[in-house]
């Protein structure tokens, strides 16, 4: 499978992105500037975490903005799968990708730490190399992971099975609404997921449990 990462100014987990595509997939991705007129005909489209744009007006505001993300619209609609880990999450939110959004930590402080996740949705090709209502480990760091949507968007969500991972609610870092850690668009080939997947894939991280999105994708 070809992959693309995705990278705007501020981001700063690109490179862990890559080292995950690469080592899981066997391929490197193509890495793609936000401002590149074109975008390599891929399957998978990552944008990764960080502060693009230092989280100015809101967090991933200015760069849903890009003429990039019109063109990621334009693949998602096709199908191709579209990854947003931590401010990609919020990128994807901004630019209409994904319903609801990601406000201030219900703490009103940055949290880094690692959380527990469970698998609310096996079946998406994001998440089917897990077991429906497994819990996996995974690290968080973010300041506006706290996911809100109305109660109409929440409940449409919950109903068509777009939510994919929850915080379990003794580890919620954020006080995201019915725990919600990580949602798919409707169609479920667009994933945002606030925690981050690819610091957790092999021993020398702790664990690999997060290898298994990543496997589910590139294999």
């Amino acid at each position: 499978m070809k992959s693309a990462v995705v990278v705007f100014p501020g981001l700063n987990r690109e490179r862990d992105m890559i080292a995950a595509l690469t080592k899981i997939g066997g391929t490197p991705p193509a890495l793609v500037w936000h401002k590149d007129a074109e975008l390599p005909e891929v399957d998978l489209i990552v944008i990764p975490g960080g502060f693009s744009y230092g989280d100015y007006l809101r967090c991933g505001a200015i760069a849903a903005r890009s003429p990039m993300m019109d063109v990621i619209r334009e693949r998602a609609e096709k199908g191709v799968r579209v990854l947003g880990v931590c401010n990609g999450f919020q990128i994807l939110t901004e630019a209409g990708l994904l319903p609801g959004a990601l406000m201030r930590n219900a703490s009103l402080k940055f949290v880094c730490r690692e959380v527990k996740l469970e698998v609310a949705n096996a079946n998406t090709p994001f998440s089917h190399r897990y077991a429906q209502g497994q819990v996996i480990r995974c690290p968080v760091a973010h300041h506006d992971g706290n996911y809100f949507a109305d109660a109409e968007t929440l409940a449409e969500i919950e109903g068509n099975g777009q939510v994919v991972f929850r915080y379990t609610p003794e580890t919620n870092p954020n006080g995201s609404l019915n725990h919600i850690a990580g949602i798919t668009n409707r169609q479920g080939n667009v994933l945002g997921l606030m925690p981050h997947p690819e610091n957790l894939i092999e021993p020398a991280h702790g664990g690999e449990d997060g290898k298994g999105i990543f496997a589910g994708l590139l294999n």
